[in-house]
């Protein structure tokens, strides 16, 4: 009796636990909801405010900052993204080549809309100082080139096809060695390395 009484105890001690760190979680994501919801959106940059903003925050800054040369609902399109700065075609190119093959490969990434900046991205990469990186989206554009005809055959709207398309890819060879690369040379860091020592990049003064 005694004895189930304390196994009793330790389990129901560790259940208590269980859902007090489920809480804790929960409450930290909607914490982080909130503060992303809720964020300051700058219009204008000036370096003062870029200085003020923390390394954490900062892509994400730059970024907010591009979309409002959009309208609310408007797709991104290479004509207006040309026309930004080097500094800023840099990160909006590299930050969303980087959040799609992380996702899906280099083959999501050419099938959805963000594909069409892949020069600017090899471009980008470089300009960062991803000199490797630049190299592998260089190849991976020079693949998809020559298989876009057939790639563009599984582009009829449908998740089945989608899936299909990854079927002897031959982008699928590159995910691995890109995502290997992005992360032996802390390619975020160095994105935030480059904004900090190049601010009149991303500012309106």
């Amino acid at each position: 009796m005694i004895l189930t009484s304390i196994l009793s105890f330790f389990g129901c001690k560790e259940k208590n636990e269980s859902n007090k760190e489920k809480i804790e979680m929960d409450l930290l994501i909607e914490k982080s909801i909130d503060e992303y919801n809720n964020r300051k959106i700058y219009a204008n940059l000036t370096e003062e405010i870029l200085t003020t903003i923390p390394d954490y925050n900062l892509e994400q800054t730059i970024l907010d900052n591009i979309d409002t040369h959009f309208e609310k609902g408007e797709q991104y399109t290479l004509d207006k993204i040309s026309k930004l700065t080097n500094g800023q075609q840099a990160v909006f190119s590299t930050f969303w080549l980087e959040a799609e093959v992380y996702n899906g490969g280099f083959n999501q990434y050419y099938f959805n809309s963000s594909g069409k900046f892949s020069e600017i991205a090899e471009k980008g990469f470089k300009t960062i100082g991803g000199e490797k990186l630049s190299e592998i989206i260089a190849l991976a554009n020079k693949i998809h080139l020559k298989n876009k005809a057939k790639l563009e055959e599984y582009d009829d709207g449908t998740i089945q096809s989608f899936s299909d398309s990854y079927e002897d890819n031959p982008l699928n060879d590159l995910d691995t060695e890109f995502i290997k690369n992005l992360e032996s040379t802390k390619f975020r860091d160095l994105r935030i390395k480059y904004i900090r020592e190049n601010m009149n990049e991303f500012t309106t003064e």
